[in-house]
This record gives C-alpha cells, structure tokens and sequence, in this order.
C-alpha cells in the first residue's frame, strides 16, 4: 500500500534557470533547505553536464526527478517547465514526465505510432496525449528518443502503455485546456502544482 506521503510532486514554472527551479521543487517536496540539495544534468554518452538527464540529491540520497518544457504560446514570452519529484520513497526507482501543448503536436510530422494504435486516437487532443505519454515513458526508461516511440504502444483507456512487454501506468493531467501533462512513475500519485499560470491557479486535478 502506497502511503499518501509517497507522491510523485510536479511543479509547473516559467521557463528560466532550470537548474535553480530544479533545486527549489526538490528542496520544497521534501522540506529541507536548498543548501542540502544538489541536482544537475548528466549525459550517460558524453558525460557532458551541459544537457542529459537531469538528476537531484537530499543529503546525498538520489531522489528521482523529471524534467519537461513547452514553449509559451505567443513568441518573446517564457515557456512552462514542469519539474516532477519522487517523494517519501525510491519505490519508484525513475521518473519520466512529458508537457505538450496540443497545437504543436498536430502540426508536427509524427511518425510514432503504429497503425492499429493510431486508429484508437481519433484527433489531435488524443494523439498529443499519446505522444506526451510515449514520451514520459520513454524518460523513465533512461533511454528517451534513442527508442523508437512506435515501440511504446499507449492505452489512454486504461491510462497505461506497454514497453518491452511491461505495462506501466500512467498518469495524465490537463493544467490548461490545450497542454497536457503526463507522468509515469511506476503507479505512485501524482500531485501537480501550477505556478506558470498556464490556465488553472493552484493545485491541478
């Protein structure tokens, strides 16, 4: 039994010092001061800490975060990131979040689903939520898009999707009526805050 305290924490901010922002979810979700966080970015490839996967510390323990962005919907204005953060728990070993906005999606040239697959997603608002979810998926994986999306096949039915033969759920929020949020963290819930202002004040549903 998952107890209510181990909780996925995702902090939707203006785009900006990610790394700084990164620092203040963790440090916020799990009640300590900035100075006992670390976090930054590590490429498994190059070793560069410039981009790659971003990772935290609490007092030296890792802690499972997740990084995604969108851009802002008029041009010269910030975008949104969210910041997921595991909390209570390592149960969750990683965490993978996407955001999307809907209008990019559907006038992006996607070619990441399989036939059978996108006959269950029958618009834009569908697909952009399967795409997020591939994507969520796929960085909690560790891998990202050096795997075929095709090869995550997305149920929004049962809010799960299926790699490798192994089904993960997941967990889909809408903090503004054209950006959708997804979230796979190996079941734990999900709570989301909204600081960015993309269209709902406060705690998102």
């Amino acid at each position: 039994m998952v107890r209510p305290s181990h909780v996925v924490r995702v902090t939707i901010v203006r785009s900006g010092a990610d790394r700084e922002a990164l620092l203040d979810a963790v440090a916020s979700a799990h009640h300590v001061d900035a100075g006992a966080v670390g976090a930054g970015r590590a490429c498994p490839h190059c070793g560069s800490t410039e981009h790659g996967r971003p990772w935290a510390t609490v007092a030296g323990r890792a802690v499972p975060v997740s990084l995604a962005r969108t851009p802002a919907r008029e041009p010269g204005r910030p975008g949104a990131t969210a910041i997921a953060v595991a909390t209570g728990t390592t149960r969750a070993g990683t965490v993978g979040i996407d955001l999307e906005r809907v209008d990019r999606v559907a006038a992006a040239p996607l070619d990441a689903f399989a036939p059978v697959e996108l006959a269950r997603l029958p618009d834009d608002r569908d697909r952009t939520t399967a795409w997020a979810v591939k994507e969520a998926v796929l960085k909690r994986d560790g891998r990202g898009l050096r795997v075929d999306p095709v090869a995550v096949e997305v149920d929004l039915v049962r809010g799960s999707a299926r790699l490798a033969g192994r089904v993960q759920p997941v967990t889909i929020r809408w903090p503004a009526p054209d950006t959708v949020l997804a979230v796979a963290a190996g079941g734990l819930p999900v709570v989301v805050e909204d600081r960015a202002g993309l269209g709902v004040s406060g705690p998102v549903g």
